[in-house]
């Protein structure tokens, strides 16, 4: 199978230290938040507000970069600020000044992944589907996954060995190193179009989508599903280490589930969705998501929880492709960009800010049965699905 061995390379080394920094930084950033004297409570409103902040900056920072064609540059300028954003936790340990850094940070942080997206997108199968030297977009999307569980597995052993503050220094490195490879990457490919496209774009309703049913509620079942894991992302090791969980278990506890997901985004998920359909998909991940937060409300045994982490190949991967193929399906391409941002900034992102100052709020009160209001949203995600279903005969896309 014939590639484009120039470009996927740089996507790959992109990809890897991108997301290896967020796998180093995403378990143990909130234990490191808790060791500096936040509450649970403070530690939901404070990460709830860092991913609201997230819904500003990423959509400003995509339109900035269509309009300009600036998207390798912003890429580089982001992941610096994010480095240097990173550090300045090291130095603070007041309520007031901690947030000010996460809100920074979590700014910098948010043009990232869309924008990595867009320029891979440019380049892969997704968007050149007549050229047969692009990539597949997966593949790039598995390595960041496989980056992730590295950093995880880093992150474990740097805490147990060196302390909680470790991993803002691994995450600065590799943040610093994602600026690097970015400025590697790229530019967005076929800029012939890009005139004409910014054109389409501006004049294009973005209401349009929210007239479409099977986009709506594609995105209300996302945000139902894909927000419940906001509780596990902001208080699961925090759980497992009040548990008497080790970070070194925990860590290998927590790439468990991203391993699931690699396996799922690479192999199994496109399997699956040939086989059940869309919809069926959707339904065994929202299915897993109950199963899944059902037990993380009831125990913290070790051989339970080693079983039920794998579910986050359901639970996120799965449902995830699910919602991508729908949306591909059924959105008018020069709507596309909008959709992604609707879908994952706004919808899910919003959820999830909702979600995690709620969570903080449920832990605070209720401990480890909170996580059973993560499983009745799943649940409630089930009819919309089969809504869906339905409302998918009728989805065109309009050229």
């Amino acid at each position: 199978m014939r590639v484009r061995r120039d470009v996927l390379p740089r996507f790959l080394l992109l990809y890897g230290t991108l997301y290896s920094s967020f796998g180093i930084a995403s378990p143990f950033l909130p234990a490191f938040l808790t060791a500096r004297g936040v509450a649970p409570e403070a530690l939901g409103l404070l990460l709830g507000a860092g991913t609201a902040v997230r819904l500003l900056s990423a959509p400003l920072a995509g339109r900035a970069a269509d309009v300009f064609g600036a998207f390798r540059f912003e890429l580089v300028l982001f992941a610096i600020l994010a480095a240097l954003a990173s550090l300045l936790y090291l130095p603070v340990h007041s309520f007031w000044m901690l947030a000010l850094v996460n809100l920074t940070q979590a700014a910098m942080l948010a043009p990232l992944v869309p924008l990595s997206d867009a320029l891979a997108l440019s380049w892969s199968r997704s968007t050149a589907r007549n050229d047969p030297g692009a990539f597949e977009y997966g593949w790039v999307r598995g390595t960041g996954s496989a980056a992730f569980i590295a950093g995880v597995l880093v992150a474990g052993q740097a805490v147990g060995a060196l302390g909680l503050a470790s991993v803002i220094w691994f995450t600065t490195v590799c943040l610093l190193g994602a600026a690097l490879s970015a400025r590697l990457a790229p530019e967005l490919a076929q800029g012939r179009n890009a005139a004409r496209h910014k054109r389409k774009v501006i004049e294009r309703d973005w209401l349009d989508l929210l007239r479409q049913p099977a986009f709506v509620r594609v995105v209300l079942a996302a945000t139902l599903v894909l927000g419940s894991h906001a509780m596990h992302d902001a208080f699961a090791i925090i759980r497992w280490r009040d548990a008497g969980i080790s970070p070194a278990v925990s860590s290998v506890l927590w790439s468990e589930s991203v391993a699931a997901e690699v396996f799922v985004f690479l192999l199994l998920g496109p399997w699956l969705l040939q086989a059940l359909g869309r919809t069926a998909a959707l339904g065994l991940g929202a299915a897993a998501a109950v199963v899944r937060w059902g037990v993380m409300a009831q125990t913290v045994d070790v051989t339970a929880l080693a079983a039920i982490e794998p579910l986050h190949g359901l639970t996120f991967a799965l449902f995830h492709l699910g919602c991508m193929r729908i949306i591909a399906d059924t959105v008018p391409p020069d709507l596309a960009g909008t959709a992604q941002a609707l879908y994952g900034t706004v919808g899910i992102g919003g959820a999830t800010a909702l979600l995690t100052v709620v969570s903080g709020w449920l832990f605070a009160r209720f401990g480890p049965a909170g996580f059973w209001a993560m499983a009745f949203l799943s649940a409630a995600a089930l009819p919309v699905i089969w809504s869906l279903r339905r409302s998918l005969s009728g989805a065109q896309p309009q050229l």
